[in-house]
């Protein structure tokens, strides 16, 4: 799919794209001087709850979440929207404001948006952000012996279906929805402090697809320990009803090539290992030595911190231990 893109922009020929399609990452980014580099990223989707000025306020956390994965500042936003034209336009207001106060409390500005009439309402930002080029955070930097380290407790996707079928406690919800709010500037802060060797945000290719673009791109393995993962309240209990979203089997198919499971470990949990996350949090691996001051600096921060795993020789490949 992406080969006409690849054919036509060769990276040779664009010296001052330090990240774009040569070697994918969460954001592209661009340098232009010595000391400044742009990065750029967009990212939409349709609601996820049912209160609008929440699932704007989503929207908006998650887009500039890929700000936060490569170790930079969101300068500005532009809206991105799409509403239907039999809905009360009071329902985009909040919406809208949700997405604003979320760019506020990052310390940036909405600057304009675009909007079109479609048949479902979608909601996002086009994103743009600062970084010194020498400080990039990619998800290739992970090296053997390093700590792996989740900055929100997981369980998303299915707590969010379940409110969608009408088998969710609103308590659940909550937690849900307060975790998918919470930006990830706090955290890429925290991983900024340290020195973290490698970092990315967990969204809809689960925990095991993007610890696997990790280990891939770091030509390293990934061992997460699952009595380690946080969990938000009611995750494992929606999964053991049956609660996965349609993305999850998605990402089952193609990630599960690289995934070995402890053999205890049942098909509800390795199901639910591949639930899709939006505005999950950050992982980072971390150097041994200081993976105690980055768990330090981000409850410093107010974000969380949970030791998830460990970074091995390898090529790429996941194992979950019990």
């Amino acid at each position: 799919m992406l080969r006409p893109l690849a054919d036509a922009f060769k990276a040779t020929d664009y010296p001052a794209l330090l990240v774009g399609l040569a070697a994918p990452d969460d954001a592209a980014v661009y340098r232009v001087n010595d000391r400044q580099a742009i990065i750029s990223t967009v990212d939409f989707f349709p609601p996820v709850v049912d209160d609008p000025y929440a699932f704007g306020a989503i929207a908006a956390a998650n887009a500039m979440s890929d700000v936060y994965a490569m170790g930079g500042d969101v300068l500005f936003a532009i809206n991105l929207a799409a509403f239907p034209e039999n809905l009360d336009l009071a329902i985009l207001s909040e919406i809208l404001r949700g997405g604003a106060e979320r760019v506020r409390a990052a310390g940036a500005v909405i600057a304009g948006g675009h909007t079109i009439t479609d048949k479902e309402p979608k909601y996002g930002l086009a994103v743009t952000g600062m970084i010194d080029p020498e400080r990039i955070i990619t998800k290739g930097g992970a090296r053997p012996g390093d700590v792996l380290v989740l900055s929100k407790p997981l369980g998303v996707g299915v707590i969010t279906t379940a409110l969608k079928r009408g088998g969710a406690d609103s308590g659940d919800v909550d937690g849900a929805v307060a975790s998918m709010m919470q930006l990830n500037r706090g955290a890429s802060l925290a991983a900024r402090e340290v020195g973290v060797r490698a970092m990315t945000d967990i969204t809809g290719y689960s925990i095991l697809g993007h610890s696997h673009e990790m280990a891939h791109l770091s030509n390293v393995d990934c061992v997460l320990s699952y009595k380690d993962l946080p969990w938000l309240p009611g995750a494992q209990r929606y999964a053991a009803e049956g609660m996965f979203p349609g993305g999850t089997a998605n990402n089952m198919h193609f990630y599960e090539q690289w995934v070995t499971f402890d053999s205890t470990l049942d098909e509800v949990t390795r199901t639910l290992l591949f639930d899709p996350e939006t505005s999950g949090g950050l992982l980072m691996a971390v150097a041994p030595e200081r993976a105690d001051a980055l768990l330090s600096a981000l409850a410093a921060q107010g974000a969380g911190g949970w030791r998830i795993g460990r970074v091995e020789p390898g090529a790429g490949h996941i194992r979950v231990e019990k």
